[in-house]
């Protein structure tokens, strides 16, 4: 049985997290509240959160929701310039829609639970291969493999696999590899200026400015335990 809210806005709520992210909490799945309530707080145009990432958090949600459903929900937000790469909380059914409707699931830590490396192996398939520029609003991922971007990879872009990331030109954008938990990855680039990178859940936002020893030089982004590291390819 479908709830009833006093006004549109009461669909949903923002929560801040950790990681850079920042959780969208839907507590119906009503496609006509959760317009109403977005047209209502964020408006129709240009907004304060417009290219911001997500995560849906599906704790207040009462009902199951399908795959069809969560993409739909997916889209709308994606229809408000926001961009939902990540779910979080819910039951086994609610994540496995969430996956199923192409978003990472975190764990209750807020990071992406690790595939074991055997079975990240067997997942792999030949790596993904990009001529041209990544353009800003542009996302490429490389399912179950590498990606390798022999071009330019503009601010506001993001590139996302679930193996390596190697982009040979300027990363300007974000770079997220490892996606779905695989905590040997990581992300090699001949010019490194990216706004952020990540490895298998663990993000690390560089608006600060990087040393001048790894800023528009060759770097490489990797794990070591929970930490991430980000290092001049020269040593």
């Amino acid at each position: 049985m479908s709830q009833r809210f006093p006004d549109p806005a009461s669909a949903f709520e923002f929560r801040s997290v950790g990681l850079k992210l920042l959780t969208f909490v839907p507590a119906t799945l009503d496609p006509v509240k959760l317009e109403s309530g977005l047209r209502e707080q964020l408006g129709s145009g240009e907004h304060m959160l417009a290219g911001e990432q997500l995560a849906v958090d599906f704790d207040s949600l009462p009902e199951l929701p399908s795959a069809v459903e969560v993409a739909a929900l997916v889209q709308l937000l994606r229809q408000y310039q926001l961009k939902p790469i990540a779910a979080r909380g819910g039951n086994p059914d609610q994540r496995a829609a969430a996956r199923e409707a192409g978003l990472i699931v975190l764990n209750e830590d807020g990071v992406i639970p690790p595939v074991p490396a055997a079975k990240a192996a067997e997942a792999r398939v030949p790596a993904m291969v990009i001529t041209r520029p990544v353009r800003t609003g542009q996302q490429v991922y490389a399912k179950g493999g590498d990606l390798v971007v022999l071009a330019l990879v503009s601010a506001g872009a993001e590139v996302i696999a679930d193996g390596n990331i190697h982009v040979y030109a300027p990363l300007r954008g974000r770079a997220l590899a490892g996606a779905r938990g695989d905590t040997s990855a990581r992300v090699y680039t001949t010019c490194m200026e990216a706004e952020l990178v990540s490895v298998a859940g663990v993000y690390r936002s560089l608006d600060e400015t990087l040393p001048v020893a790894i800023r528009a030089k060759a770097a490489q982004v990797y794990l070591d335990q929970d930490k991430l590291v980000i290092e001049a390819l020269n040593g």
